[in-house]
Protein backbone atom coordinates (compact mmCIF):
# COMPACT_ATOMS: atom_id res chain seq x y z
CA UNK A 1 0.00 0.00 0.00
CA UNK A 2 1.25 3.26 -0.71
CA UNK A 3 2.47 5.59 2.32
CA UNK A 4 -0.02 8.29 1.95
CA UNK A 5 -2.57 5.74 1.74
CA UNK A 6 -0.93 3.76 4.84
CA UNK A 7 -1.05 6.72 6.96
CA UNK A 8 -4.34 8.10 6.35
CA UNK A 9 -6.00 5.14 7.03
CA UNK A 10 -4.38 4.65 10.14
CA UNK A 11 -5.65 8.05 10.96
CA UNK A 12 -9.08 6.83 10.48
CA UNK A 13 -9.03 4.39 12.63
CA UNK A 14 -8.03 6.19 15.00
CA UNK A 15 -10.32 8.99 14.68
CA UNK A 16 -7.23 11.34 14.24
CA UNK A 17 -7.91 14.74 11.89
CA UNK A 18 -3.84 14.31 9.38
CA UNK A 19 -1.83 17.03 9.37
CA UNK A 20 0.02 17.87 6.11
CA UNK A 21 2.86 20.91 5.95
CA UNK A 22 4.15 22.67 2.67
CA UNK A 23 7.84 23.62 2.29
CA UNK A 24 9.96 24.45 -0.98
CA UNK A 25 12.69 22.08 -2.32
CA UNK A 26 15.68 24.00 -1.67
CA UNK A 27 14.85 26.64 0.32
CA UNK A 28 17.19 27.86 2.26
CA UNK A 29 19.34 25.30 0.36
CA UNK A 30 18.83 20.80 0.06
CA UNK A 31 20.53 20.00 2.85
CA UNK A 32 18.66 21.84 4.67
CA UNK A 33 14.88 20.80 3.22
CA UNK A 34 16.83 17.40 4.28
CA UNK A 35 17.16 18.72 7.81
CA UNK A 36 13.22 20.12 7.94
CA UNK A 37 11.71 17.10 6.52
CA UNK A 38 13.60 15.20 9.30
CA UNK A 39 12.36 17.19 12.12
CA UNK A 40 9.01 17.11 10.94
CA UNK A 41 8.97 13.54 10.81
CA UNK A 42 10.50 13.27 14.23
CA UNK A 43 7.49 15.87 15.58
CA UNK A 44 4.73 13.23 14.01
CA UNK A 45 3.67 15.49 10.62
CA UNK A 46 1.56 13.41 8.01
CA UNK A 47 2.66 13.90 5.51
CA UNK A 48 4.72 16.42 3.82
CA UNK A 49 4.09 18.76 0.40
CA UNK A 50 7.72 19.05 -1.43
CA UNK A 51 7.02 21.94 -3.25
CA UNK A 52 9.57 21.27 -6.74
CA UNK A 53 10.51 25.16 -7.69
CA UNK A 54 9.18 26.41 -10.71
CA UNK A 55 9.69 29.77 -12.70
CA UNK A 56 6.42 30.57 -12.93
CA UNK A 57 3.99 29.11 -9.89
CA UNK A 58 0.59 30.37 -11.03
CA UNK A 59 -1.04 29.06 -8.00
CA UNK A 60 1.00 30.36 -5.55
CA UNK A 61 1.19 33.85 -3.45
CA UNK A 62 4.04 35.66 -3.47
CA UNK A 63 5.87 33.69 -0.51
CA UNK A 64 6.09 30.87 -2.33
CA UNK A 65 6.72 32.45 -5.25
CA UNK A 66 9.59 34.13 -3.88
CA UNK A 67 10.71 30.84 -2.11
CA UNK A 68 10.76 29.36 -5.88
CA UNK A 69 12.75 31.86 -7.15
CA UNK A 70 15.75 31.80 -4.43
CA UNK A 71 15.63 27.85 -4.42
CA UNK A 72 16.40 28.12 -8.26
CA UNK A 73 18.92 31.01 -7.87
CA UNK A 74 20.06 28.60 -5.90
CA UNK A 75 20.96 25.92 -8.19
CA UNK A 76 17.78 23.42 -7.12
CA UNK A 77 16.46 21.67 -9.98
CA UNK A 78 14.14 18.62 -10.56
CA UNK A 79 17.03 16.18 -10.35
CA UNK A 80 18.40 17.89 -7.29
CA UNK A 81 15.30 17.31 -5.21
CA UNK A 82 15.27 13.21 -6.45
CA UNK A 83 18.37 12.94 -5.25
CA UNK A 84 17.37 14.28 -2.05
CA UNK A 85 14.61 12.40 -1.23
CA UNK A 86 16.47 8.98 -2.46
CA UNK A 87 18.60 10.40 0.08
CA UNK A 88 16.09 10.60 2.60
CA UNK A 89 14.89 6.93 2.20
CA UNK A 90 18.15 5.67 2.22
CA UNK A 91 18.30 7.09 5.63
CA UNK A 92 15.07 5.36 6.92
CA UNK A 93 12.63 8.30 6.73
CA UNK A 94 9.22 7.09 6.18
CA UNK A 95 6.91 9.99 5.91
CA UNK A 96 4.90 10.24 2.81
CA UNK A 97 6.48 12.70 0.24
CA UNK A 98 4.31 14.61 -2.16
CA UNK A 99 5.59 16.66 -4.80
CA UNK A 100 3.89 19.94 -5.16
CA UNK A 101 4.92 20.58 -8.97
CA UNK A 102 4.07 22.05 -12.46
CA UNK A 103 3.05 20.12 -15.47
CA UNK A 104 5.84 21.50 -17.47
CA UNK A 105 8.21 20.47 -15.23
CA UNK A 106 6.88 16.55 -15.62
CA UNK A 107 6.23 17.57 -19.06
CA UNK A 108 10.19 18.49 -19.83
CA UNK A 109 11.80 15.20 -18.20
CA UNK A 110 9.34 12.62 -20.02
CA UNK A 111 6.38 11.43 -18.36
CA UNK A 112 7.87 7.75 -18.33
CA UNK A 113 10.93 9.13 -17.17
CA UNK A 114 9.92 11.29 -14.44
CA UNK A 115 7.70 8.43 -13.35
CA UNK A 116 10.28 5.98 -13.12
CA UNK A 117 12.51 8.46 -10.80
CA UNK A 118 9.89 8.81 -8.79
CA UNK A 119 9.59 5.54 -8.13
CA UNK A 120 13.25 5.13 -7.28
CA UNK A 121 13.66 7.83 -5.25
CA UNK A 122 10.42 7.30 -3.46
CA UNK A 123 7.85 10.06 -4.18
CA UNK A 124 4.59 9.01 -2.85
CA UNK A 125 2.00 11.32 -4.56
CA UNK A 126 2.25 14.48 -6.95
CA UNK A 127 -0.43 16.95 -6.85
CA UNK A 128 -0.06 19.27 -10.31
CA UNK A 129 -2.41 22.59 -9.82
CA UNK A 130 -2.13 23.27 -13.20
CA UNK A 131 -3.19 20.03 -15.03
CA UNK A 132 -7.00 19.96 -15.55
CA UNK A 133 -9.18 16.93 -14.59
CA UNK A 134 -9.63 16.75 -18.46
CA UNK A 135 -6.73 16.61 -19.58
CA UNK A 136 -4.98 14.05 -17.03
CA UNK A 137 -4.96 11.14 -19.53
CA UNK A 138 -1.67 11.03 -20.14
CA UNK A 139 -0.03 11.18 -16.55
CA UNK A 140 -2.66 8.84 -15.32
CA UNK A 141 -2.19 6.01 -18.26
CA UNK A 142 1.90 6.05 -17.69
CA UNK A 143 1.16 6.21 -14.08
CA UNK A 144 -1.25 3.27 -14.13
CA UNK A 145 1.24 1.24 -15.86
CA UNK A 146 3.81 1.46 -13.12
CA UNK A 147 4.19 -0.42 -9.60
CA UNK A 148 4.48 1.91 -6.92
CA UNK A 149 4.42 4.35 -9.27
CA UNK A 150 2.72 7.82 -6.88
CA UNK A 151 -0.44 9.13 -6.05
CA UNK A 152 -1.60 11.61 -8.96
CA UNK A 153 -4.08 13.07 -6.33
CA UNK A 154 -7.01 16.04 -7.06
CA UNK A 155 -7.54 19.38 -5.99
CA UNK A 156 -11.04 21.12 -6.25
CA UNK A 157 -12.25 25.01 -5.65
CA UNK A 158 -15.01 26.48 -4.61
CA UNK A 159 -16.31 26.88 -8.11
CA UNK A 160 -15.76 23.30 -8.96
CA UNK A 161 -18.97 23.06 -8.07
CA UNK A 162 -20.49 21.35 -11.28
CA UNK A 163 -17.28 19.20 -11.69
CA UNK A 164 -16.73 17.65 -7.94
CA UNK A 165 -18.62 14.79 -8.38
CA UNK A 166 -16.44 13.85 -11.47
CA UNK A 167 -13.13 14.66 -10.19
CA UNK A 168 -14.06 13.19 -6.34
CA UNK A 169 -14.96 9.40 -8.36
CA UNK A 170 -11.95 7.98 -8.33
CA UNK A 171 -9.54 10.48 -6.54
CA UNK A 172 -6.81 8.50 -4.76
CA UNK A 173 -4.77 9.70 -1.56
CA UNK A 174 -6.81 12.50 -0.74
CA UNK A 175 -8.26 15.80 -2.23
CA UNK A 176 -7.32 18.99 -1.69
CA UNK A 177 -9.78 21.26 -1.29
CA UNK A 178 -8.92 24.80 -1.83
CA UNK A 179 -10.57 27.06 1.26
CA UNK A 180 -10.33 30.49 -0.86
CA UNK A 181 -10.23 31.97 -4.09
CA UNK A 182 -6.98 33.47 -5.49
CA UNK A 183 -3.47 31.79 -4.65
CA UNK A 184 -1.82 30.60 -1.42
CA UNK A 185 -0.95 33.01 1.14
CA UNK A 186 -4.19 34.37 1.94
CA UNK A 187 -5.05 34.60 5.44
CA UNK A 188 -7.58 32.59 6.31
CA UNK A 189 -10.11 34.55 3.96
CA UNK A 190 -12.27 31.33 3.33
CA UNK A 191 -14.92 31.43 0.45
CA UNK A 192 -18.24 32.39 1.64
CA UNK A 193 -19.44 29.46 1.50
CA UNK A 194 -16.79 27.00 2.09
CA UNK A 195 -18.86 24.70 4.51
CA UNK A 196 -21.42 24.10 1.86
CA UNK A 197 -18.58 23.23 -0.44
CA UNK A 198 -16.43 20.80 1.58
CA UNK A 199 -19.70 19.18 2.68
CA UNK A 200 -20.30 18.47 -0.91
CA UNK A 201 -16.56 17.04 -1.93
CA UNK A 202 -16.92 15.13 1.73
CA UNK A 203 -20.02 13.54 0.55
CA UNK A 204 -19.02 12.12 -2.73
CA UNK A 205 -15.34 11.40 -1.71
CA UNK A 206 -14.37 8.04 -1.08
CA UNK A 207 -10.73 9.44 0.14
CA UNK A 208 -10.05 12.46 2.69
CA UNK A 209 -10.97 15.38 2.34
CA UNK A 210 -8.04 17.80 3.05
CA UNK A 211 -8.05 21.67 3.34
CA UNK A 212 -5.83 24.05 2.12
CA UNK A 213 -4.89 27.80 1.60
CA UNK A 214 -4.94 30.09 4.51
CA UNK A 215 -4.04 28.23 7.03
CA UNK A 216 -2.09 29.41 10.02
CA UNK A 217 -3.41 27.96 13.45
CA UNK A 218 -5.76 25.24 13.96
CA UNK A 219 -7.95 27.38 15.23
CA UNK A 220 -8.47 28.98 11.77
CA UNK A 221 -10.06 25.42 10.64
CA UNK A 222 -11.54 24.23 13.98
CA UNK A 223 -15.40 25.68 12.91
CA UNK A 224 -14.93 22.94 9.65
CA UNK A 225 -13.42 19.99 11.71
CA UNK A 226 -16.36 18.60 11.55
CA UNK A 227 -16.13 18.67 7.97
CA UNK A 228 -12.61 18.08 6.57
CA UNK A 229 -9.98 15.02 7.70
CA UNK A 230 -7.02 17.57 7.93
CA UNK A 231 -5.48 20.54 7.28
CA UNK A 232 -2.76 22.11 5.02
CA UNK A 233 -0.02 25.03 5.68
CA UNK A 234 2.26 26.41 3.20
CA UNK A 235 2.57 29.78 3.00
CA UNK A 236 2.47 30.85 6.83
CA UNK A 237 5.25 27.69 7.60
CA UNK A 238 7.63 29.23 5.25
CA UNK A 239 7.52 32.21 6.78
CA UNK A 240 7.98 30.85 10.10
CA UNK A 241 10.77 29.00 9.18
CA UNK A 242 12.13 32.04 7.20
CA UNK A 243 11.84 34.16 10.59
CA UNK A 244 13.63 32.01 12.67
CA UNK A 245 16.19 31.20 10.10
CA UNK A 246 14.89 27.68 9.22
CA UNK A 247 15.22 26.34 12.63
CA UNK A 248 14.35 22.50 12.78
CA UNK A 249 13.18 22.92 16.01
CA UNK A 250 11.14 25.68 15.16
CA UNK A 251 9.73 23.99 12.51
CA UNK A 252 9.23 20.79 15.20
CA UNK A 253 7.75 22.83 17.60
CA UNK A 254 4.84 24.14 15.73
CA UNK A 255 4.05 20.51 13.95
CA UNK A 256 3.74 19.24 17.30
CA UNK A 257 1.64 22.03 18.30
CA UNK A 258 -0.57 22.22 15.33
CA UNK A 259 -1.36 18.29 15.48
CA UNK A 260 -2.02 18.30 19.11
CA UNK A 261 -4.55 20.80 18.67
CA UNK A 262 -5.97 20.06 15.61
CA UNK A 263 -6.90 16.73 17.26
CA UNK A 264 -7.68 18.00 20.58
Amino acid sequence: MNRIEDRLNKLKSDNKKAFITYITAGLPNIEKTKELIKAQEAAGIDVIELGVPFSDPIADGPVIQQASYEAICGGVNINTIFDAVEELRSEGVKVPIVFMLYYNTINHYGLKEFTDRCISAGVDGLLIPDLPYEEQGDMKHVLDGKENAPILMQLVSPVSEERIDMIAKDAKGFIYCVSSMGVTGQAAAFHKKVREYLEHVKRVAKVPVMMGFGIRTADDVAPLKDTIDGAIVGSYFINLLRENNFDANVAAEYVSTFKKELNS
